[in-house]
């Protein structure tokens, strides 16, 4: 019998690890357990993929895809590596990383195994990591102001989540799923307050403003940013 401290559950349905203890239901999308396999389960049918972004930044997927199937990054800066978010999938056979950088509290994946495993430190806004779902969950750095390190620029814009947080690495910005694609545009994502969510995108808008941004990474894409900002602006003009 798996004890508490060990048991994990992952859900096929949106991927979210559940830590010590097996719910009736999925605490993140609602789905019945029995949509659940063990986190050891899903190491084993599952395994991580890496994409190259660009010579600084990978991709990195669950293989076959995962539920919701997230995408999370790990930029690579000189010696060290930084995750932006986690894959729901837990391998040991990936380089160690340093560092986890949360967007927000919905794609923690299984960053608390990667964390064991590897003695990586896991950063989340201090507001993601009050919800209830993410009890179980770890977390070294509980940060409450915008911060830079290692070249990587974090600035809170809230809405989506209490503490979303987007990412801005050399030319690179990644907002994970701040805004959902929709046809040949974007929506913004609805589960969150829409006044707050609807102040973040203009904050949002004044971070990168007047930056050379060349690539956006979202939660289930890579794009240019000429195209991504086309799509987002149509926003406006709806």
């Amino acid at each position: 019998m798996i004890s508490s401290e060990e048991e994990q559950y992952v859900c096929l349905r949106c991927g979210y690890n559940i830590v010590k203890y097996y719910p009736k239901v999925c605490p993140f999308c609602g789905v019945s357990n029995e949509n659940f396999i063990t986190s050891d389960e899903c190491s084993q049918k599952y395994k991580i993929v890496s994409s190259k972004v660009n010579n600084s930044i990978s991709r990195l997927n669950s293989y076959p895809p995962l539920g919701l199937e997230h995408s999370a990054y790990c930029i690579k800066i000189e010696n060290k590596k930084i995750w932006i978010d986690c894959p729901s999938t837990f391998t040991k056979d990936l380089d160690p990383m340093d560092k986890i950088l949360f967007t927000h509290h919905h794609f923690l994946g299984a960053s608390n195994l990667y964390r064991g495993y590897y003695t990586s430190f896991i950063w989340i806004h201090e507001n993601d990591s009050e919800h209830s779902i993410v009890r179980n969950h770890p977390f070294d750095k509980k940060f409450n102001q915008n911060f830079k390190l290692s070249g990587i620029e974090a600035f809170h814009i809230d809405g989506h989540t209490p503490g979303f947080t987007l990412y801005i690495f050399e030319n690179v910005l990644f907002i994970c799923d701040y805004l959902i694609q929709s046809d040949q545009s974007f929506i913004l994502n609805p589960y969150g307050p829409k006044q707050s969510t609807e102040r973040g995108v203009r904050m949002l808008i004044k971070f990168i403003k007047n930056r050379e941004i060349e690539k956006v990474c979202g939660f289930n894409y890579v794009m240019d940013f000429q195209t991504w900002e086309d799509r987002f602006l149509k926003l406006f003009h709806k």
